[in-house]
């Protein structure tokens, strides 16, 4: 080969035959400002900004991205600030890019995740007839939602979130609960998977952890200090609430409702990879994308720092594939602690996700997860089911088969 077609044979070797995009077509905006969120403050990344994302942005990133994918599955994320504040126009104009862009026998997938306060029948309508997965913002019930989830003028908005739940239910639209655990809602962990179980009767539910840190120079919302805000939930906290939950699930729940975190880590056990990137050995294939175009290394590292370039200048694969961010998806490894090397549940964890790495092991060394304690503590009392669930789907039965277990050995104890 000449000397250019080893480069290029090299790049294509480095390029992902798929990837993921969180695109924010509004940036940082959003008609709440739920206390924890820590994402607001990068409208500071774009003082002069109108935050809505142009014709021309929205194409390029469509074209880019089924243009890139070398699998005949493509999903188009949508996320915020609240992309909802965009207007149905702009997402009815996306749905004729993609199939404009499509390769013939590509499935389109396309997520959002809102907090529900713009949903409306036409709204609704749209998400049904075009096959959206919908994630709403839900932190329990009514008292626990509305600790941390305003609106600008500083009320609740649990009954306009709830309005939401009843009109996808009504369009047969499916959605999935993004419940923020936080300092306070994780105290209540029965009240607040029956709430989502038995009075909303939703079947897919994913807990994500709150760990707000207190930012060095003035409130950025970057990742850096090594304190966390009151609102953060406390590692032992949250490896309660999980544990509480997963005891519930796996007794009677294990195929009814799907509980996204368990779901994830089960595969862990079972020796493949789930579907959450917070437990893959490496990050670097799930990157967001800005509302004028800029690209970075991961939703949660939105920073100066963490910045690949912009598709309006460079094609996303390049981007995508660039050194820069194959070295961020190689760091989450080569910084792991030997704590972390040497633990039991390192294959199921990994580390957990890079943002949460700031504390120091018992042996003084850097990059320790602040939420380790918790997950550790989960993972013991997880462990023995997993391993049950993941051997009865290696001899083809099914994960909710351990119920039926569990309800023999109660008849012959």
């Amino acid at each position: 080969m000449h000397n250019d077609e080893v480069l290029n044979h090299c790049n294509m070797n480095t390029r992902p035959a798929s990837f993921h995009v969180m695109i924010k077509p509004t940036g940082a905006q959003c008609n709440l400002a739920c206390d924890y969120c820590f994402f607001l403050n990068k409208d500071q990344l774009y003082p002069k900004s109108d935050f809505r994302m142009s014709g021309e942005v929205q194409e390029v990133y469509i074209r880019d991205l089924f243009e890139a994918h070398q699998v005949p599955r493509v999903t188009v994320a949508w996320q915020g600030g609240e992309p909802t504040l965009m207007g149905l126009d702009f997402f009815r104009r996306s749905m004729l890019l993609q199939r404009k862009y499509c390769k013939a026998g590509t499935y389109i997938e396309n997520t959002m995740q809102t907090n529900g306060i713009l949903l409306n029948e036409e709204w609704c309508r749209f998400f049904h007839n075009n096959n959206f997965l919908i994630g709403l913002s839900l932190d329990g019930p009514k008292d626990l939602h509305d600790a941390f989830r305003k609106d600008k003028g500083r009320q609740g908005t649990f009954d306009r979130v709830i309005h939401a739940v009843r009109l996808l239910q009504e369009h047969a639209v499916e959605f999935n609960i993004l419940c923020s655990v936080n300092s306070k809602n994780a105290e209540y962990p029965f009240e607040v998977y029956h709430f989502f179980r038995d009075t909303l009767n939703t079947r897919y539910i994913q807990f994500i952890p709150i760990v707000e840190r207190i930012n060095k120079n003035g409130n950025t919302g970057f990742q850096e200090g090594d304190k966390v805000t009151e609102r953060s939930v406390r590692p032992e906290q949250w490896g309660e609430f999980l544990i509480t939950i997963f005891n519930e699930w796996v007794k009677r729940d294990v195929g009814q409702t799907f509980v996204l975190n368990f779901d994830a880590l089960l595969a862990g056990w079972i020796g493949g990879k789930g579907s959450f990137c917070i437990f893959s050995e490496t990050c670097g294939q799930a990157m967001a994308l800005e509302h004028n175009g800029d690209l970075y290394s991961c939703d949660h590292f939105v920073e100066p720092e963490y910045k690949l370039g912009n598709i309006m200048q460079t094609p996303m694969i390049e981007l995508v594939s660039s050194e820069k961010q194959r070295k961020f998806g190689r760091d989450k490894t080569d910084t792991l602690p030997q704590f972390c090397r040497k633990c039991e549940y390192l294959f199921v964890c990994n580390g957990e996700c890079p943002k949460n790495r700031f504390m120091k092991t018992p042996d003084g060394e850097s990059h320790l997860n602040y939420l380790c304690a918790g997950y550790k503590a989960f993972f013991e009392t997880a462990d023995q089911p997993m391993r049950i669930m993941a051997e009865l789907i290696k001899n083809g039965g099914l994960a909710k088969d351990i119920i039926s277990l569990d309800s023999r050995c109660g008849q012959t104890s």
